[in-house]
């Protein structure tokens, strides 16, 4: 057996069997049909391979693996720079020549790397599905950048789309794929899938300004209550309770019932237990502990129930200015 003539098939059936079965699985669980069918055939072929070929592919699969990630990290021309200081120009340019036909840019790849003014004035024309669509394949901070440069009208109706949008059919988005290569680059399409929902959009809206968010949520409220309760719920949840300021605690305990409280903390995190606590007196620490032991069992929903009355509350405080949500990806003014 000689390294120089194995063929891409060959290497990667001598690299599964390295990584050993319960990794190989994982990596022929997600492969096409087609490919599965020839990998496995490859592998069942396979005879004693020298250990210093083995050395070899998993050299070749970690040096494949190294210019993905950095690909990843800073686009190509990062990684080429990475490479050639590593392991010289030569070498360099052969890893990612072995990856070009895996890192070409599709269509909505390249919008990472574009203005969020420039993309949001090239969108602002666009259908609000088509804008939807794109606003679901970009990472929740470019989206919700973007998404600021709309007008209120648009921000609302882009996202009340994202967030009633079911599974989207493949060709659809590679119709848009082809569509924004055509202004972009000249690249080939991927596979891709969409999927908005309710959980998409409150990640964006936790990204945006406190007034661009309001101004969405409001016209969701208009448009369907239901969903724009449904969002908020998503946007804070009970475990979020550990962002809150000690002071914006204490003011959110006044509003709460003890009774609710020791059923929330029934399901709660170390850290959200902790972070009631130390706001209350020992006194109230210690009833609150008491309840909750003479609680016994107690059913999920109606922790669940008490826990969403809490989150609620939050929601009601924060639209009023009278606490402060921290750490959600966005900067906030205190004076």
């Amino acid at each position: 057996m000689d390294y120089a003539t194995l063929t891409p098939i060959q290497k990667a059936a001598i690299a599964l069997v390295s990584f050993g079965p319960e990794v190989s699985a994982l990596v022929l669980k997600g492969m096409k049909e087609s490919d599965l069918e020839r990998l496995t055939l490859e592998i069942a072929n396979l005879r004693d391979v020298p250990s210093e070929i083995e050395e070899k592919v998993m050299e070749e699969c970690s040096e494949i693996f190294t210019a993905r990630e950095y690909i990843s990290q800073g686009g190509i021309d990062f990684a080429r720079t990475v490479l050639e200081k590593a392991v010289g120009a030569g070498r360099a340019k052969d890893i990612l020549h072995r990856l070009e036909s895996s890192i070409r840019a599709t269509g909505f790849s390249l919008l990472k790397d574009i203005d969020p003014k420039q993309l949001g004035g090239f969108l602002q024309n666009e259908h609000p599905q088509t804008i939807s669509l794109i606003l679901t394949q970009l990472p929740a901070l470019q989206a919700a950048s973007v998404l600021a440069e709309f007008s209120p009208e648009l921000q609302a109706e882009v996202s009340l789309r994202i967030a009633t949008m079911e599974k989207i059919a493949p060709e659809i988005l590679r119709e848009i794929e082809t569509t924004l290569e055509g202004h972009f680059a000249q690249a080939g399409v991927g596979e891709m899938s969409a999927s908005g929902g309710t959980k998409a959009i409150a990640e964006i809206l936790n990204l945006l300004d406190s007034t661009a968010e309001k101004n969405i949520l409001q016209s969701l409220e208009a448009e369907d209550p239901d969903l724009a309760a449904a969002i908020k719920n998503l946007m804070f949840v009970f475990d979020d309770i550990i962002l809150l300021d000690d002071r914006s605690v204490q003011r959110l305990l006044k509003e709460v019932e003890t009774k609710d409280l020791s059923l929330a903390l029934k399901a709660a995190s170390e850290e959200v237990k902790a972070k009631i606590f130390i706001n209350v007196s020992e006194r109230v620490a210690s009833m609150i502990k008491e309840e909750m032991e003479f609680m016994g069992p107690t059913r999920l929903t109606d922790v669940e129930s008490a826990q969403s009355r809490i989150v609620e509350a939050v929601r009601r405080l924060e639209e009023e200015g009278q606490i402060i949500i921290a750490g959600r990806g966005k900067e906030e003014i205190i004076v």
